[in-house]
């Protein structure tokens, strides 16, 4: 039976040894290709050793897991993706997916159950943690947003603005791209029917989303 292969992006080192450790206990069935320190290494990395399946941490310095798995999307890379993070809020979980992560996965989840997430990867088959896929349920069952309405994310990234961020300082806290940061205004503009970001924290005040003045 031929080995599962490997690639985690963390960039947490113990985690990256931890992880790698337990891998090699595990004994035949998976072998490490690598490791990456973020989502852009992990990005190179992943297309350059063709793993078939890359461990992704979601919040990581020097590029974000969720760019690393949409610009994995773009370019079409064979790998799937496994989401292994401490973070399952909404703003966490949904990009991720959207992203196309073929799983979910908290880092406090048992090692079979890590194990058994990255064989059912590996053949293409979704794996959620229950608590996400508890959020995902609930997100589909509640009724949609008005037009106009802003994502969670996007409200986020406008209460920032609200406080003078500039984009990059906004994309270092949320940890993604200050091109992924521009994409969201550009949405956010859209949806409030504004044109800068003044115009765009005046309308959020007035309409509620970022409380009354």
């Amino acid at each position: 039976m031929t080995d599962i292969t490997l690639l985690i992006v963390d960039d947490h080192p113990v985690v990256r040894d931890g992880l790698r450790g337990m891998f090699a206990a595990e004994g035949s069935g998976f072998r490490v290709l690598g490791e990456a320190s973020d989502g852009v290494r992990g990005v190179e990395l992943a297309l350059e050793l063709g793993p078939d399946v890359v461990l992704m941490d979601l919040r990581m310095p020097g590029g974000g897991g969720v760019d690393a798995i949409a610009a994995l999307t773009r370019h079409g890379a064979r790998s799937r993706v496994l989401v292994l993070t401490t973070y399952d809020t909404d703003t966490d979980t949904l990009p991720a997916i959207e992203a196309g992560a073929t799983g979910y996965l908290l880092k406090d989840a048992p090692r079979e159950e890590l194990f058994a997430a990255v064989r059912a990867a590996a053949s293409g088959r979704t794996v959620l943690s229950p608590a996400v896929a508890s959020r995902l349920v609930t997100a589909v069952r509640t009724p949609a947003a008005a037009d106009g309405a802003l994502s969670a994310r996007e409200s986020e990234i406008l209460a920032l603005v609200a406080k003078g961020t500039a984009n990059r300082a906004i994309a270092a806290e949320l940890f993604i791209s200050e091109a992924t940061v521009k994409t969201h205004l550009t949405h956010i503009y859209g949806k409030l029917g504004v044109k800068d970001r003044a115009a765009a924290v005046a309308a959020g005040y007035d309409r509620g989303i970022l409380g009354r003045t």
